[in-house]
């Protein structure tokens, strides 16, 4: 298994390099799910440097990270009514299927139980099969589903997944 940074994105460069993840992972993935006019409304709505931004002012944490000294895909977490939620979780079509979203999980249950959270939960569009069978496969559980306005005419249709941290 490789072993992984997770590098907190806290100035603008780093940020940037969020904002540049996101638009090459989201336009390389989601297409074909939810159509091009969709994730060019999402990234510019949700993961543009303005709009990343904007979240860690208002408690958002993201972190590149790093796999062999290259950036291979971000995550994003922010803590809601004692638990974490896990908003954003991505990597470069050519990091997938190296475990690399298992090591990134172990860091993210350190910080739960660093923080005394209950509970890693997220949210995941009901068609993206593969990302719902890697959460699957890391302990994660369908709790509900769910359909969120977004505007624009755009919804996300998702399933609520939910980990349970054991202390």
């Amino acid at each position: 298994m490789k072993k992984i940074r997770m590098i907190p994105a806290v100035n603008d460069a780093e940020i940037l390099g969020v904002a540049a993840l996101a638009e090459e992972i989201w336009h390389e993935h989601f297409p074909p799910i939810i159509g091009e006019e969709q994730v060019d409304y999402m990234v510019e709505k949700f993961q543009s440097f303005d709009a990343l931004k904007r979240q860690i002012a208002d408690g958002y944490e993201y972190f590149l990270i790093s796999s062999d000294y290259m950036m291979v895909g971000y995550t994003g977490v922010t803590e809601k009514d004692g638990s974490l939620f896990l908003s954003k979780l991505y990597l470069l079509k050519d990091s997938r299927g190296q475990h690399l979203s298992t090591e990134v999980f172990g860091h993210l249950i350190d910080l739960a139980k660093e923080r005394k959270l209950d509970k890693i939960w997220l949210t995941c569009n009901k068609y993206n099969s593969h990302s719902l069978d890697v959460y699957k496969h890391l302990g994660f559980e369908i709790v509900r589903d769910e359909v969120t306005d977004i505007g624009n005419g755009f919804v996300m249709d998702d399933y609520i997944l939910e980990y349970p941290i054991h202390y």
